[in-house]
This record gives C-alpha cells, structure tokens and sequence, in this order.
C-alpha cells in the first residue's frame, strides 16, 4: 500500500511539473511584454519551481530503490533531501523578489496592465490546478509539501499580480506591483523557512517533536514487568514517516524468556508511537558501554 501511495505521489507531482513548466514559458514572454515585475517574479518563481517538481519527482523514483550494501537503510531519506533544498531554493526567490521591488521602488517602471491581467488570469486557472492535484495527494510527505508550497507560492503570485494589473488599469498606480510582490514574497517566506526547518530537523537526525521520550519509557516499564531500566534511547526517522529507535534494556535476571520481553516493547514502539523499526540491546548487569 505505501508503494502505491508513493506512485500516486510521483503521478501527481509529474502532472504538476507538466502544468507548470509549460506556463512558465508564457508568462515569461508576458512579463517582458507587460513590464510586470509581478509576472517576472511569478515567471521566476515558476522557474524554479519546475525545478524543484523535477528533483521532487526523481526523490520519489530514488526513494523507491531497494537497499544495498552501501546503502543499507535504501534511498527514503532522499526525498527529505529534495525537500530541503527546495525550502532553500524558495528562500532564494525571496531575497531577489525583495531586491528587484526595492529596485522598482526607486526607479518605477511603466507596466502594461492589460497584458499582465490576460497573463497573470491564466497562470491563476494552471496554479490552482496544479496545487490542486499535489494537495490530494500525502500531506504528511515532505516531498509532496516542498512541491506544494512551490505552486502555492506560484498562485499567491498570480493573485497578486491580477489585483496589481486591475488597480494599475484603473488608477495607473505603478508601485502596486512591486508593493504586492513583496506581500507574496514575504507569505513565501514564512512556508519556506517552516519546510528547511523541518526537512533540516529530519536530516539532522532530530526526534519527532510530538514524541515524550520519558512517558515513552515509562510506558514500556509500566506494561512490560520484566524490563527493569531503559537508557541510551536514541529515536530518529529516515522520513516522518519511517521512524527508526534504537535502546539499552535492562531486564531482570530472573526472566525467563529475553526475546518474549523485546517482543512486548516492539510491539508498544509500534501500536503506540508508530516505530517499526527498533534495534534493542539486553543488558542484566551493567552496560557495556560504560
């Protein structure tokens, strides 16, 4: 079933990735034809999130690679990968929004507002459809979220440079284009920095932060009489998903059956905090490692 579940990802984000470098094309030629920094940082943005829905679909066809010798965990952490550095890549986008506005700021530029209003109409129908499709799919994967902030940054764009385009073909205001892309820049950047922190947290081999390592142990010694002490817990995930655990257990020397014991706290990492991979070492006297 997660084989299926991460095909249907992989399908999703190709049909984003066809949506959006497709458009990118147009409203790059719009954006130079309008004059519209809105459509230009648009057009950037959709370049660079054809980009990232490319590695996010190579992530999922890597991950999807069984275990080796070199490898012996596979190819998961992979997507978590991608998903930093498209966190990354939209900061990026960012920092040269704010520079071209500051720009526009100080010296304004003339903007065709009926050009980027055609333009700008027709990348909101392709955004929306393409977040569309990536919000069905795993919210929880964050490969699929880096890819959905990336069009979402894309949608927030085309809104902002259709309410640009009307208020410049109505009032002539120019600096509502630079001012609304900022707007969109800093929405961006509130998602992104939250995307980098959390696929830099995985990387780094951080805890699940819902996890309570102490209520975790002492759970264990509540339902299993025979485990006597728990330390050297280490809890990390190649992904959200695929937590990974391993532990020191002291058991009583007078239990009959080590592995029974192992088999009853393996069961509580799984029913309970969904760990399914857990690598426990038995101790009845002191710890080896000391």
């Amino acid at each position: 079933m997660g084989s299926d579940h991460g095909s249907g990802n992989m399908k999703r984000v190709i049909i984003a990735l066809t949506l959006t470098g497709t458009f990118m094309v147009v409203e790059v030629i719009g954006g130079i034809l309008a004059g519209s920094l809105a459509l230009l940082a648009d057009a950037g943005h959709m370049l660079t999130d054809t980009m990232a829905l490319a590695l996010a679909a190579v992530a999922f066809h890597v991950s999807k690679r069984p275990a080796d010798a070199r490898r012996t965990f596979g190819y998961q952490r992979f997507q978590i990968l991608a998903a930093f550095v498209n966190g990354l890549s939209l900061l990026v986008i960012v920092g040269w929004i704010l520079f071209e506005a500051i720009r526009r700021f100080i010296s304004p530029v003339e903007v065709m507002g009926s050009t980027m209003l055609l333009v700008a109409g027709a990348g909101l129908v392709v955004n929306v459809v393409a977040f569309a499709v990536l919000h069905g799919g795993d919210r929880e994967n964050l490969n699929i979220r880096g890819a959905a902030l990336h069009v979402a940054g894309d949608l927030l764009g085309s809104v902002a440079a259709i309410v640009a385009a009307i208020v410049i073909i109505y009032t002539g205001w120019m600096a509502i284009d630079p001012l609304l892309s900022v707007a969109v820049a800093f929405l961006i950047l509130k998602s992104a920095w939250a995307l980098v922190q959390q696929s830099g947290h995985v990387l780094l081999e951080g805890a699940p932060e819902w996890l309570d390592r102490d209520e975790m142990q002492q759970k264990i010694v509540e339902r299993v009489p025979e485990v006597t002490g728990i330390h050297h817990v280490h809890v990390w995930g190649l992904t959200p998903q695929e937590l990974m655990l391993t532990m020191h257990l002291r058991i009583s020397p007078d239990a009959s059956h080590p592995t029974a014991v192992v088999r009853q706290v393996k069961a509580t990492l799984k029913e309970d905090y969904g760990i399914g991979h857990s690598t426990i070492e038995i101790e009845t006297d002191d710890c080896a490692d000391h």
